[in-house]
């Protein structure tokens, strides 16, 4: 049925790498619970990251470390990352959590940068 909610049946779980002041990863959490999922949600942010868990999460996600770099963050141009490589710009972002991109979600069915928000919809 078109527009039908997701069944309990076929349910999916979820993780969102969330910034609650984020308009892009409040409206991908708002689209995963629309869906009838209730993800876990990780504020990056609070925990921050390892770069094992950045490498896994890009390679899952198709994206390199200069893909996923938040290219709008002052920060990126304080540190002169247009230039660094992979490594440099995977270790800042382990330094300064504010520099990964977001929202990423992971579910069973793959993970996906979230922008625009709509890419959700291909693993859910």
């Amino acid at each position: 049925m078109i527009g039908a909610r997701r069944s309990t049946v076929d349910a999916v779980d979820a993780t969102i790498y969330h910034h609650p002041r984020c308009t892009t990863s409040r409206k991908a959490l708002d689209r995963l619970r629309e869906a009838g999922i209730e993800p876990t949600v990780v504020r990056y942010l609070d925990d921050g990251w390892t770069a094992e868990q950045l490498r896994e999460l890009f390679a899952a996600a198709g994206l390199t470390p200069a893909r996923a770099v938040r290219k709008r963050e002052p920060l990126y141009r304080e540190l002169g990352l247009a230039e660094a490589s992979d490594e440099e710009v995977l270790a800042a972002m382990v330094e300064h959590p504010v520099l990964v991109e977001r929202p990423f979600v992971v579910t069973s069915r793959g993970t996906r940068l979230a922008r625009p928000v709509e890419t959700l919809d291909e693993i859910l």
